[in-house]
């Protein structure tokens, strides 16, 4: 996901013949046509619900999908994080957090369906957008373009996670359960910087996962032009007014953010949960047909997974399942009510005719009416701020400001958006005192500050943090020292010390100890601070401490955070 967004949601304002498309997918599996996905022969309507196998431990895994479908969902939907299985050319990890194989069954043996995104650059908040720090150091590397290391590289990663699921026989051609994969990530918003070899990767990109066999559909999420046989898919806080690129591609949601996430230093975002059932009902009430939350449930960005800059260990997202995997009251519950309401719409949307009829200025209704009789209307009151009376087939309905109400019969109101009937529920952290089954022996360790053993190089200047660490660690000692003649005054202005760095945060030391410290922050890494001084006479030291704190998304090729002094 793209962390772009501004400060508050606004409202964005066919059926043809059942002409079947088969698009890169085996007859026994999925295909689509410009309905709908066509799972086994049979069209489909699908909530999915996005859970990050890395970002919550193995032993929630049952119970955060459990929870899911409860809600509502038919599917699960995941990035697959690139650092975080190649850890070094060739070599590769799937344990712990990141047994994806692991994942990819609990979903199945919950019976639901998987959409596999494996970019492998997804962004997502995601340290580095998931590009392993090493492929920055492979000569002649430029990143996301047609560029023949980074192709390379690329290829070998989205085929080494196509063959572990193609070994599992999870891809439904095979009878399993994957019925999407994603390659790349919302690249339509940089292609443009990259000129003409961006157009030649993007379709490089389309082709390469094609040729990859996997008898399922792929898409290219804000993509917006896209190889054929590639589906281009929306993400975005509303996707009512989207449409696919081609008339024989379905209409597909990859992104309803039901939040956003969180830097250090801003407030919290909250979506609230009328919100985002709006965007739903609207989405479907347009002809959607499938739609997924980015995300369901966040969790946590362990160890130095957060990406940046500046995004917060918690990824909690105010999504409808929290960090923790509790329920949040009423948005689970509200959307979950949408949902089977929905899908009771389900036949006549996928093959009814449909009719936009006018109800007032800025009222309408999306009416699908089937061949066996079926009728289905979703009631539409795009006014912010005002409730409206409207009147269909003669009779009258109150729609509430920003709402949609949903009549699966043209006639009952099942669902109205902005009426939320769940409890509210607000979770609360107290104070407890547990024992621990095995006490662990603690030790504290005091660092000395600056360097004190032996340095590894030394420099007349100051260097690049990231590429003197390989984002190895976050942290990187600047230390130096100097004479002050025994005659400087004690008193009277004092020396400053001038800081500018192109990111993320410092700690500054003057003989042992600490006079100040600055940071950037989420919107600006870089920063500049002066610090007044009282220098000895005799050896001073500055000790400089330089901190990252998640690094961005990789754009072309380039990363640069030093220190001035």
């Amino acid at each position: 996901m793209a962390a772009v967004a501004g400060p508050r949601l606004l409202p964005w304002l066919l059926l043809l013949h059942p002409l079947l498309v088969v698009a890169a997918a085996a007859a026994s599996g999925v295909t689509y046509d410009h309905r709908s996905l066509v799972i086994s022969g049979r069209r489909r309507l699908l909530i999915s619900a996005s859970i990050h196998y890395p970002r919550s431990v193995p032993a929630m895994w049952p119970k955060l999908v459990a929870e899911a479908k409860d809600g509502g969902a038919d599917c699960i939907e995941t990035y697959v994080f690139w650092n975080g299985h190649e850890t070094a050319p060739g070599k590769y990890y799937f344990e712990d957090r990141f047994d994806l194989v692991q994942f990819a069954r609990v979903v199945k043996d919950a019976g639901l369906y998987l959409m596999l995104r494996i970019g492998p650059f997804v962004a997502a908040e995601w340290n580095f957008g998931g590009v392993p720090a090493w492929l920055h150091y492979i000569p002649g590397t430029v990143f996301r373009t047609n560029n023949e290391p980074f192709k390379s590289h690329m290829k070998s990663f989205t085929t080494k996670i196509v063959d572990m699921m193609k070994k599992e026989r999870f891809f439904a051609s095979q009878g399993g359960h994957i019925i999407l994969a994603q390659i790349e990530n919302e690249y339509g918003y940089y292609q443009q910087a990259y000129g003409a070899g961006g157009k030649a990767y993007a379709m490089w990109a389309g082709s390469m996962a094609l040729a990859q066999n996997t008898g399922v559909p792929w898409i290219m999420c804000q993509q917006y032009d896209v190889p054929d046989h590639v589906i281009n898919t929306c993400n975005s806080f509303y996707c009512d007014q989207f449409k696919p690129n081609l008339p024989t591609q379905p209409k597909i949601w990859t992104e309803n953010w039901p939040g956003w996430f969180q830097t250090f230093g801003e407030s919290n975002p909250h979506r609230p949960p009328e919100d985002v059932a709006f965007s739903v009902a609207r989405f479907f009430g347009k002809g959607g047909s499938v739609q997924n939350y980015y995300v369901y449930h966040g969790g946590t960005n362990f160890d130095r997974t957060a990406g940046g800059p500046f995004i917060t260990t918690s990824y909690d997202y105010d999504a409808p399942i929290d960090e923790y995997g509790l329920k949040r009251f009423p948005k689970w519950a509200h959307l979950k009510e949408l949902h089977k309401s929905i899908k009771l719409c389900e036949h006549s949307l996928l093959f009814g005719n449909s009719t936009l009829l006018s109800l007032g200025p800025q009222q309408e209704a999306d009416v699908y009416t089937d061949h066996s009789g079926g009728c289905v209307a979703f009631l539409a009151n795009i006014d912010s701020e005002k409730d409206k009376v409207v009147t269909f087939r003669n009779r009258q309905y109150d729609l509430p400001a920003w709402s949609v109400s949903i009549l699966p019969d043209c006639k009952n109101v099942v669902f109205n958006t902005a009426k939320v009937r769940s409890q509210t529920l607000m979770v609360d952290m107290v104070p407890e005192t547990l024992q621990a089954s095995k006490p662990d022996q603690w030790s504290i360790f005091t660092e000395r500050i600056g360097i004190w053993d032996k340095n590894d190089f030394v420099r007349n200047e100051f260097v690049d943090h990231i590429n003197t660490t390989k984002d190895s660690t976050d942290y990187l000692w600047h230390t130096t020292s100097f004479d002050v003649d025994r005659n400087y005054p004690a008193s009277g202005n004092h020396p400053i010390l001038n800081i500018g760095s192109k990111g993320h945060a410092v700690h500054a030391f003057l003989n042992n100890m600490l006079i100040g410290s600055a940071y950037g922050n989420g919107s600006e890494s870089s920063f500049s601070v002066q610090m007044p001084i009282n220098l000895k006479a005799g050896k001073n030291e500055i000790a400089l401490l330089s901190m990252t704190v998640g690094l961005k998304d990789p754009i072309m090729n380039g990363w640069e955070l030093a220190l001035q002094v």
